[in-house]
């Protein structure tokens, strides 16, 4: 490895330099036991990108979700200011990053000793990036984008960038572009591949298919809508709006998923005083021709409602304080994506499937009428559902090949 004035000037400063009593690396919370990951998360997408990855490998290697497949974790750091997922997962625990000093380097890389590290974006920490290559921590940049890589502070430092990714053993560039600009900073070709951008993907969800095909024929000819991850306090909203758009179509039908199991007893309190015909899936109800709503009360079939149902209305969303359900489950599944305004869990996936005509934004009774009226045509619901699809299989392609990378890499770490 050539060596670099630049990278060697800034750890020298960095050696001498010690941190602000705020600025001095605190442990976020114990190491966990077994293998840890660390991905550096460089916005909310990639941080939920992350979580999402160890989940999926976790399963992979042997675990089920949330549960450490041999053992394994996520460290998530990011610089202060990224915004986080706001629902906390199994497996990840997270740390704030300080300032970049050889000190704080050194206590970081000591108390949760990475395995394997995956940086997204840029914004490279040089103190930190060379403290633990030299630990042998292997390094691999995700999503490099040529704009992130530079800092306006090193002007004066010229080959600061090309030396730090000497440091990473591979680096997948989001762009033709982006990778054009790192072979010019020297990365050579055997390192450097494109994959795309890294994001959150779709998982298909397991389902019954004997049971898919005796509720699809018992429901043969109906327009069937779901209404998934459903709060008390908005189903008045969701049985108007399904009141209002049965007088266009008579024998639309409502699978209704709640949100909080608990609250299953009021929903039914509801579903009774507005006179519903309803069935109770919990009580072994199966819906018959004059059934208008399914009270789908259990958990374990998601991947059954998503097939079923053309489109899904992802609750949680329509009331100030929500959060938002993941909108990446319907995608995988072909259905047609309506939400409502209140989704800062799932912002950036919601932005990615309206921005290209997968989702749609509904705010109240009539709105939420107005789009399954729109959507109970076939070919409006299945030219949706295929846009939010596209979307959702290119995270997923990134994704599995990181998966794949690191299947390869903890086999090796695990076969000394």
């Amino acid at each position: 490895m050539a060596r670099s004035l630049s990278l060697a000037a800034y750890m020298a400063l960095a050696r001498r330099g010690s941190a602000a009593p705020d600025d001095a690396f605190e442990p976020s919370e114990p190491r966990p036991e077994g293998a840890v990951i660390w991905g550096h998360a460089t916005s909310l997408e990639h941080a939920n990108a992350l979580v999402q990855m160890i989940q999926r490998l976790a399963v992979a290697r042997g675990g089920a979700a949330g549960v450490a497949g041999g053992g394994l974790h996520l460290l998530l750091t990011t610089a202060q200011g990224v915004e986080l997922p706001h629902h906390k997962r199994a497996l990840t625990c997270h740390q704030t990053l300080r300032a970049d000093t050889a000190a704080n380097a050194a206590a970081f890389l000591a108390h949760w000793r990475p395995d394997i590290c995956l940086w997204t974006g840029g914004d490279l920490m040089p103190a930190l990036l060379t403290s633990a290559d030299t630990a042998g921590v292997p390094l691999i940049l995700v999503d490099a984008d040529a704009t992130m890589l530079e800092r306006s502070s090193w002007r004066w430092l010229p080959d600061m960038t090309p030396a730090l990714l000497t440091r990473f053993r591979r680096i997948m560039a989001r762009s033709d572009g982006a990778a054009r600009h790192l072979r010019s900073l020297g990365v050579p070709e055997d390192k450097l591949s494109v994959t795309g951008l890294f994001q959150e993907g779709a998982i298909a969800l397991p389902y019954d298919e004997p049971l898919r095909e005796e509720m699809a024929t018992s429901l043969r000819g109906r327009p069937i809508w779901l209404a998934a991850m459903v709060c008390h306090s908005e189903l008045e909203v969701i049985l108007t709006a399904h009141r209002q758009a049965s007088r266009l179509a008579h024998r639309l039908f409502l699978i209704l998923v709640p949100e909080d199991e608990t609250e299953t007893e009021a929903f039914r309190a509801t579903l009774r005083k507005g006179n519903w015909r309803h069935a109770v899936w919990s009580q072994g109800g199966m819906p018959g021709e004059a059934t208008q709503v399914l009270l789908a009360d259990t958990r374990g079939e998601m991947g059954l409602w998503y097939r079923l149902a053309t489109i899904a209305f992802m609750g949680n969303s329509l009331l100030p304080g929500m959060t938002g359900s993941d909108p990446n489950e319907p995608a995988a599944h072909g259905t047609a994506i309506v939400y409502g305004p209140n989704v800062p869990r799932y912002l950036p996936s919601y932005k990615r499937y309206a921005g290209a005509g997968g989702a749609r934004i509904v705010r109240d009774a009539g709105t939420l009428a107005g789009a399954l009226a729109h959507l109970i045509a076939a070919d409006r619901s299945a030219t949706m559902a295929h846009a939010a699809w596209e979307v959702a299989t290119a995270g997923a392609e990134v994704t599995d090949h990181i998966l794949d990378m690191l299947q390869d890499m903890l086999d090796d770490l695990e076969a000394r």
